[in-house]
């Protein structure tokens, strides 16, 4: 029998920017025995880029799947959204039965999907509840408990339920401290201030105005505070739509490191551009973290760096009040102005036992990593 017959075959499905970022992690920790295709539902899924092939139709939602916005599904609805519905079930329909595995990486939405399709025995990896407010809808569990074999949940309080309906649940890690993307990219290199920051300014349509906003912010320190300045970039993100929007100049990439992406400035402020997939590198070299991302959010304060933050008024409210009953502390939230923005900052810059404190506090709200090894093991790989 050739090594072809013996491989197990795996499609990975993922609906939405961070969901294809944590699941093309995922896919690079499988055994050479498993042969993977990724189907992102929403979006590019630039993120598979360079680590297995993409297959399924390519669907573009004004939301871009963000559903912390209000008015999101009504949105992408009046936009043409629901046109995105009959190529995505006809392709999961010609997808059935010709996979070992099926593993469906975001909210319940995929799973959903599948369900509909004729999809059972999912593996699901939840990476949307938190399990800090809002559990499981009634009509959820059910989804769950009839297309999955198997879960991995963020917290008991999701898992404890499904296994009272007779599920494989699991709670053991958050995947998303298992994927911490790094690159290419000495951060440390370019550090020349006693502290850094790095900014996370989101993937999708609000991104360059909440750059500009948290530039606004640094640009409001005082001399003293001011730190290092990186910045990771999103796929999707263009640089130069930032660079307007902030009053900022791009700088030629000199360095031979595939991450760089050069420098943003005006002169004054001078702010290190890297690639989103060298995140980790720029979050392990920084004390604080100003972010408007989601799951670079949770990534950031896993690894201890306090968060400051701010509500746009298009944010639905329900969704993040959720994830801030979760962060608690370690998220600062501020009012969307710059000033608000600049006196976080300053507080935090200046006082490293109150950083030292949020970082712990960050660190053992979302849990460490571990889950991947699990999931592995029962997968029996």
């Amino acid at each position: 029998m050739t090594e072809a017959a013996t491989r197990q075959r795996f499609l990975i499905i993922s609906n939405g920017h961070g969901e294809d970022a944590i699941a093309a992690q995922f896919v690079m920790r499988l055994p050479p025995g498993v042969a993977v295709e990724a189907y992102p539902m929403i979006g590019s899924g630039k993120a598979y880029n360079g680590v297995c092939p993409i297959v399924g139709p390519r669907a573009t939602l004004a939301s871009e799947g963000w559903r912390n916005v209000k008015g999101s599904v009504r949105r992408d609805i009046v936009n043409g959204g629901l046109m995105t519905v009959p190529p995505a079930l006809k392709f999961l329909r010609s997808a059935k039965d010709r996979y070992d595995r099926v593993i469906v990486v975001g909210d319940v939405t995929g799973v959903l999907a599948c369900m509909a399709t004729g999809h059972r025995g999912l593996v699901y990896l939840d990476v949307y509840k938190t399990g800090a407010a809002r559990l499981y809808s009634r009509l959820e569990r059910l989804v769950i408990a009839r297309a999955c074999d198997l879960v991995f949940c963020r917290a008991e309080s999701l898992a404890a339920p499904l296994r009272a309906d007779g599920v494989d649940a699991r709670s053991a890690g958050n995947l998303m401290m298992d994927t911490v993307p790094y690159g290419h990219y000495d951060t440390q290199a370019r550090r020349a201030r006693p502290l850094a920051v790095t900014l996370l300014p989101g993937s999708r349509a609000l991104t360059a105005e909440s750059f500009a906003l948290q530039v606004a912010g640094l640009r409001l320190l005082p001399d003293a505070l001011q730190p290092d300045i990186f910045v990771a970039i999103a796929g999707s993100v263009n640089v130069d739509e930032l660079a307007k929007a902030a009053g900022l100049s791009r700088t030629s990439t000199l360095s031979a490191e595939s991450d760089d992406l050069g420098m943003l400035t005006d002169g004054t402020i001078h702010i290190h551009m890297a690639r989103g997939r060298a995140m980790g590198n720029l979050l392990e070299a920084s004390d604080l973290v100003m972010s408007q991302a989601g799951t670079a959010t949770v990534q950031a304060l896993g690894l201890g760096r306090p968060v400051i933050t701010f509500r746009h008024a298009r944010d639905r409210r329900s969704r993040f009040e959720d994830e801030q009953q979760l962060f608690g502390q370690a998220r600062t939230v501020v009012e969307t102005d710059a000033q608000g923005i600049s006196n976080a900052l300053a507080r935090l810059l200046a006082d490293d036992a109150e950083r030292q404190r949020l970082g712990t506090i960050g660190r053992e709200r979302i849990s460490g990593p571990g889950a991947i090894d699990h999931m592995l093991a029962a997968l029996g790989l």
